[in-house]
């Protein structure tokens, strides 16, 4: 079965290889007098006898281009996907590139997604006039200015096994229900550095949601529509589409010689649902995030903007990083907080309120000690600390304590009566690999709780649109 599916991605891979370069006036590509395409690449690597071509192999299989495999979590509780993603790009001249990429993964619960992401990179060129001097004259330099990029994306999901205990932080783990849930988001969004000595960006978004919520049996609790209502869970009869805004800054500078990293955004959205219907809110969000690199060959973990999921590139068009066997460490500190605001007589949907505990819908850890979505309301505040550290070349351990709460209303955020939980475990991130992460958590009040994820991205690819 295992050679049956290489072989079958090396014939996927040929194919897209020659559709790339081949155009109808042009003879076919000579695999033999070229350069190396996919398929050798893949040849050479993965039926070598020499052991140290699995690494070679592992790396065209999981981040090459112009297809490799696509693997990651669906979303908690929903189990490892595994399927395929295709990469494609074109510079029609010196100040744009265009990139797409399309994937699709499933898991053996038949919960999946697919998606199609298409990202238009502007690069203008600025000639800065050279200081005048002695001898001949100087050639005039280039400097390339920050990125403006814009995305536009369409995505479906489909997970069969969600979580569901209530609203508000005092819900009880005995009244657990599982759901499914579908959501399809299209739709586009921009990042326009304005402020480079800070790294200073605004970004703004249009997406339109709609979401089918639907029973899930034959589980070990409840279905959620045998014990919860309309009224206990807003939206669980009728899930309208959503028209859905968003804009906002974000701030990325760096200080100290780098010894200093932030990363803020500071982000506000509209949902807006028909008028017949009662769902139309907004929503504010402040995720600060510090992180304090403890040696000078720590890498930045950000995402970076002109990759999609799909890419793992070090730079515009570039290859992804080799694994690193520097020693690497930093301490964090973030702080989310997210509000919601509705009109009078209307509520937020319980499928678009955020949640607390094992990890959320996007997968994005928290409170880790408690169960997935253990904790789902209007409003949230997170606070973690973390530590993470190398142990052996892509290997490391982390430590991280949490801090946190939801509430029905803004006024009963604050930075008392938080539940707490600590995790510690292992974490894989090897060259442009999907980030992997294995988690002991404990501390709550709930008992104990191991997370093994893996992300959906390429390291170093930017994120998916929010499930939320």
């Amino acid at each position: 079965m295992r050679r049956t599916f290489l072989i079958l991605l090396l014939l996927v891979t040929g194919t897209a290889r020659a559709q790339q370069t081949q155009s109808p006036d042009q003879p076919p590509v000579n695999l033999h007098t070229d350069s190396p395409s996919e398929v050798e690449k893949l040849r050479d690597s993965c039926f070598s006898t020499n052991v140290k071509s699995l690494g070679s192999c592992a790396e065209e299989l999981f981040t090459g281009k112009p297809v490799h495999i696509a693997v990651g979590i669906i979303a908690p509780r929903n189990r490892f996907g595994l399927g395929l993603a295709y990469i494609g790009h074109k510079t029609p001249n010196e100040v744009w590139r265009i990139s797409w990429s399309a994937d699709a993964a499933a898991s053996n619960i038949a919960s999946w997604r697919a998606g199609a992401y298409l990202k238009l990179v502007h690069t203008p060129i600025e000639h800065i006039r050279p200081v005048s001097g002695k001898g001949p004259p100087p050639k005039s330099r280039l400097a390339v200015h920050e990125y403006t990029v814009f995305n536009l994306y369409a995505q479906s999901i489909s997970l069969n096994k969600v979580y569901f205990f209530g609203l508000g932080p005092h819900t009880v783990s005995a009244d657990r229900a599982f759901f499914g849930m579908g959501e399809t988001i299209v739709g586009a969004n921009a990042i326009k550095p304005v402020f480079r000595a800070l790294n200073v960006s605004l970004i703004g978004e249009l997406n339109g949601r709609f979401v089918d919520v639907r029973g899930s049996h034959n589980q070990p609790s409840p279905s959620i529509e045998q014990i919860y209502t309309e009224a206990t869970a807003p939206g669980l009869t009728t899930q309208p589409g959503f028209l859905q805004f968003g804009e906002g800054i974000r701030i990325r500078p760096s200080f100290f010689s780098d010894h200093v990293q932030l990363n803020y955004l500071i982000n506000f959205q509209q949902f807006v649902a028909p008028s017949h219907s009662a769902f139309s809110f907004a929503r504010f969000t402040a995720d600060l995030s510090h992180v304090f690199p403890l040696y000078r060959t720590t890498r930045s973990m950000f995402p970076r903007d002109f990759n999609t999921p799909d890419e793992c590139s070090q730079g515009l068009g570039g290859k992804c990083p080799a694994i690193s066997r520097n020693r690497e460490g930093s301490i964090g500190i973030r702080l989310l907080i997210s509000e919601s605001m509705a009109p009078a007589t209307h509520v937020v949907p319980f499928y678009f309120q955020p949640t607390l505990g094992g990890s959320d819908i996007n997968g994005e850890p928290s409170l880790a000690s408690y169960q997935d979505y253990r904790f789902r309301a209007p409003n949230l505040l997170l606070l973690r600390e973390s530590l993470e550290h190398s142990i052996y070349g892509p290997l490391g351990f982390t430590f991280q304590i949490d801090e946190g709460k939801v509430a029905f209303t803004r006024g009963e955020i604050g930075f008392n009566h938080l539940a707490h939980s600590f995790s510690t475990g292992l974490t894989l991130r090897a060259g442009g690999f999907p980030e992997v992460w294995l988690l002991f958590a404990w501390g709550g009040k709930e008992g104990t709780h191991t997370i093994a994820n893996v992300s959906t991205a390429l390291l170093g690819g930017s994120p998916r649109p929010s499930l939320y």
